[in-house]
């Protein structure tokens, strides 16, 4: 497996850190308040055994096999309602404690474990498992009263069975003192009879032995009986290992399922695999704001300023082969920072020395004019409905000498009609002429028709997406709209690039603070230049007057007031 693949799969959870610590946490601080406010338990335990192999000296191959396939079957018998049920009724119990029964691997045992809050109980609950276990096999069924009777019945024949012989043994011992012939002869019949007698109760002893469970497989014996419960020594580290490691890959699932389901593009890579395109800037957010508004001006020490100065220098490479004189920035929807990108990069390339037009052209939320301070009273409406000759009289300039932006104006209620017709496109051409690069500030490009229009007009379109907000459909779909009437794409923009994570601009971003030990305020030391004079109208001459006290005369216009 290649690092790069490595680093894939590890991403997610360098991403989603925050999640996998608060899942853990949680699991451990549950675990730990649920244990410590458990009782204190006991557990009581007992040994039994099947069959008295253990007490046979030749036991046989046979009888040890059946003894522990029998030992498997009351192991699983015992915690079935079978046995379970009577336990509780002889106990008079509607419930039992938690208690085990298992196996000893390759034997006749079995151990049973019970675990109750009540010590006195868990040895009750043990001993009264067992004697169900007993009366469910053979030795509990309807015979035992026989078998009492039987095994009294043998105690006896074996007691006179040892009687007699030790009376035979003192019979032969008197038998050597004899010297009488009839005496010894007596004796002697006495002997035989005690033999005869002792051979009797032998067979008989044999016969009755047979009848009972002694050195029967199938039986059951208590080697260990239960005790009363000793208290469980606690393993509340084990628990709350185990929950830590549930916490854990519960949080990691969920963080492999979200990137899974999640669509945005966060970083150049994402950008690349879903639309095919380079991303040729990455713009962060300073200081944790969404709107940074004109940084070029305010903060140019920040990273944000050297990120749009990057991005001006890939652009100037980009253009190489194929020249941008018109570059349109537009975005995939609303909010998406497009505006903010289109003003500072139009600053950048001013405060490189190139001559630079910005023209507002998006008619529905024109924000250049408050970006720049600028009035708004005509503009790009009043050039495309006047005489495009003349629309340096409506370029306003700005704190950058290089710099002039041309705003909307009065918006107008058929934009995409305006934008797309051939004032347009001679308006372009002759700012071109005067100017080294001309910026064009359009709406967004799925939500209304205005900038494929424009597309077809520029050298190339910027596409500005808002990192890990921007959909990879939404994205998508607007590089289909401007393919489809062949607009050029030379690139993307990640606007609003976090700068904290496991991200490639993370360690920029830290990089860049630690080389910069500057303030931001230093920019406000720079000249100011003077703020341009609104235009003004005189309504007697159908006119507006421009900063620089020119008369600009307009044919009628049919547009709302604006903003």
């Amino acid at each position: 497996m290649e690092t790069t693949e490595l680093r894939d799969y590890i991403k997610p959870l360098l991403r989603w850190w925050w999640l996998l610590a608060l899942s853990v946490l949680v699991a451990v601080a549950s675990s730990a308040f649920f244990a410590v406010s458990q009782p204190e338990q006991y557990q009581s335990r007992a040994t039994i055994m099947v069959g008295g192999s253990i007490r046979d000296p030749n036991p046989d191959n046979s009888g040890l096999y059946i003894a522990q396939q029998l030992i498997t079957t009351y192991t699983d018998l015992i915690v079935r309602d079978t046995i379970r049920q009577p336990t509780m009724e002889a106990l008079g119990l509607t419930w039992l404690p938690e208690y085990t029964a298992r196996a000893v691997p390759n034997t006749q045992l079995m151990e049973l474990s019970v675990i109750d809050t009540d010590p006195m109980r868990a040895q009750a609950v043990a001993n009264e498992l067992i004697r169900q276990l007993i009366l469910a096999s053979p030795a509990g069924s309807d015979k035992q009263h026989r078998e009492d009777f039987i095994n009294a019945q043998l105690d006896e024949l074996q007691a006179g069975i040892e009687q007699n012989k030790e009376e035979i043994a003192r019979k032969q011992d008197e038998l050597v003192d004899l010297f009488s012939a009839r005496q010894i002869a007596d004796t002697q019949s006495q002997i035989q009879a005690l033999e005869d007698k002792v051979a009797i109760m032998q067979t008989n002893f044999t016969n009755l032995l047979a009848t009972t469970q002694k050195g029967a497989v199938n039986t059951i014996s208590v080697i260990e009986a239960p005790r009363a419960g000793t208290p469980i020594a606690g393993k509340i580290w084990l628990t709350l290992l185990t929950a830590a490691a549930i916490g854990f890959v519960l949080a990691a699932m969920g963080a492999y399922l979200i990137e899974y389901l999640d669509d945005t593009l966060k970083n150049s890579d994402d950008v690349q695999k879903k639309l095919g395109i380079a991303a040729v800037g990455a713009i962060p957010i300073l200081d944790g704001k969404e709107d940074e508004n004109l940084i070029m001006l305010e903060r140019t020490h920040s990273p944000a300023a050297e990120a749009y100065r990057v991005l001006r220098t890939n652009l100037q490479y980009a253009s190489v082969a194929n020249k941008l004189d018109i570059l349109m920035i537009t975005s995939p929807s609303p909010r998406e920072g497009k505006s903010t990108t289109a003003a500072n990069l139009a600053v950048a390339l001013g405060q490189s020395g190139r001559n630079v037009v910005l023209i507002d052209a998006d008619m529905h939320r024109p924000r250049q004019h408050r970006l720049f301070q600028l009035v708004n009273n005509i503009g790009l409406t009043s050039v495309l409905l006047g005489d495009p000759k003349e629309f340096n009289s409506f370029l306003q300039p700005t704190k950058v000498p290089t710099l002039r932006v041309l705003t909307t104006g009065p918006l107008a209620p058929n934009p995409a009609e305006l934008l797309g017709s051939q004032r347009m496109y001679e308006l372009l051409n002759r700012v071109k002429e005067q100017a080294d690069i001309v910026i064009v500030d359009s709406p967004p490009a799925t939500a209304v028709a205005d900038t494929a229009v424009l597309s077809t007009q520029v050298d190339g379109v910027l596409l500005v997406l808002y990192a890990g907000r921007t959909s990879g459909e939404m994205a998508k779909r607007a590089k289909a709209a401007l393919d489809q009437v062949g607009g050029r794409l030379v690139g993307v923009v990640l606007n609003r690039m976090p700068t904290r994570g496991s991200s490639y601009y993370y360690y920029y971003y830290n990089y860049y603070r630690r080389y910069y030990r500057r303030d931001d305020e230093i920019s406000s030391s720079s000249a100011q230049a003077t703020p341009p004079k609104p235009f003004t109208k005189n309504r007697q001459k159908d006119s507006y007057t421009n900063g620089n006290g020119t008369d600009v005369i307009l044919s009628h216009l049919s547009v709302k007031d604006p903003e």
